[in-house]
């Protein structure tokens, strides 16, 4: 009977143990399940960063992705693609000078003229430019000058009186005029931001501050800020919009958006500017080309190819400015003032000479 028991107890201690051991060997796999789930959510997290970081190297390195930055015609610091070296994008003329945080196309002192010309044609079809720049200088408001301009044409490195480009240009200029030429011109508020697109006929009027062939512009106080400031060039669907941001407020203001435009590709973006008697520092921060993506209809895709640069009704457009500008309000004025004493000399004229046929009348009949 005591051996019995003894076996009973011996079963019983058996199966405690071997309880035991599937309770501890079921603890060991759930850890490890939980260990390992851990390990799937730590590489997944690393396999989504190095996925990320090498979509932006692959970026970097110029494969195309929607709307990126085009380096071979952007001009950004340290400008190391500026110079006469073999290797650089952008030519430097006259007294443009290299710095560490800009290209200064001119000093602040008279009579000086600079530029910088990309070397490579740009062939997109749509993009857009964002330019950072700085004006600034000693003289006083309306005594500084002249300004800059922001170029992509046909022509480059080349030099005359349109902020220091050659006039009869063919291609687009998009001017920040910062001294009044007209002096009797009220309809403008300067500094004056506007553009223009040549085919190397039309002229710039230098003495009306090109108003008989710009295609609108806005005024934007550009001048001696102490922030940023900020212009956008965008040409897309043969649509050219300018846009200013010169508020410090980090937004883009509407200054030109007009349809019809049509710029064949091939061209070369520049800047360049000039002073006179009067003068100031343009510096050119930063030029950033970026590509634009646009679906376009089948018909347009085979459109020909433009050799002239063009604006749909451009005729129209500055036969109503004509308009507008033949007749002001004070010449409406002492047009009706001096018809109106005009028409009472002449019935006083006429009263006289009535006067005088009818005394004449009566000396014949007596």
């Amino acid at each position: 009977m005591a051996t019995a028991d003894k076996h009973h107890r011996r079963r019983r201690m058996a199966a405690t143990m071997s309880k035991s051991n599937w309770f501890r060997l079921s603890s060991f796999q759930i850890f490890d399940l939980m260990f390992n789930q851990r390990n799937n959510r730590k590489l997944t997290c690393l396999f989504t960063i190095v996925l990320i970081l090498t979509c932006q190297c692959l970026a970097d390195d110029g494969y195309e992705i929607d709307d990126f930055l085009k380096r071979e015609h952007s001009l950004t610091k340290p400008y190391q693609g500026v110079g006469s070296s073999s290797s650089s994008h952008w030519d430097l003329m006259g007294n443009a000078i290299i710095t560490t945080e800009h290209v200064r196309l001119t000093p602040d002192l008279q009579s000086r003229q600079g530029a910088v010309w990309s070397r490579i044609p740009c062939y997109l079809r749509d993009w857009e430019m964002q330019v950072h720049f700085k004006i600034h200088g000693q003289g006083k408001k309306n005594l500084n000058g002249d300004g800059m301009a922001l170029w992509y044409t046909k022509e480059r490195m080349q030099t005359g009186p349109v902020f220091g480009n050659m006039n009869l240009f063919t291609g687009l200029g998009v001017f920040l005029d910062t001294y009044p030429n007209e002096n009797n011109n009220h309809e403008r508020v300067f500094p004056y931001v506007s553009g223009m697109v040549g085919n190397g006929t039309l002229a710039y009027e230098h003495d009306r501050d090109g108003q008989s062939t710009e295609l609108g512009g806005c005024t934007a106080l550009l001048r001696n800020i102490p922030h940023d400031t900020f212009l956008l060039i965008r040409y897309t669907k043969n649509r050219l919009t300018i846009q200013i941001d010169v508020d410090g407020k980090q937004q883009w203001r509407d200054c030109l958006d007009l349809p019809g435009v049509r710029l064949p590709q091939g061209y070369f973006f520049g800047a360049s500017s000039v002073t006179g008697d009067l003068s100031d520092n343009h510096d050119l921060i930063s030029m950033k080309l970026y590509q634009l993506t646009v679906e376009r209809p089948q018909e347009e895709e085979e459109e020909e190819e433009l050799t002239v640069p063009s604006v749909d009704n451009f005729e129209e457009l500055h036969k109503v400015e004509v308009q507008e500008e033949g007749m002001s309000g004070v010449q409406l004025f002492f047009t009706i003032v001096f018809s109106i004493i005009g028409i009472f000399v002449l019935g006083v004229v006429a009263v006289v000479m009535y006067g005088r046929w009818k005394e004449n009348s009566r000396k014949r009949f007596y």
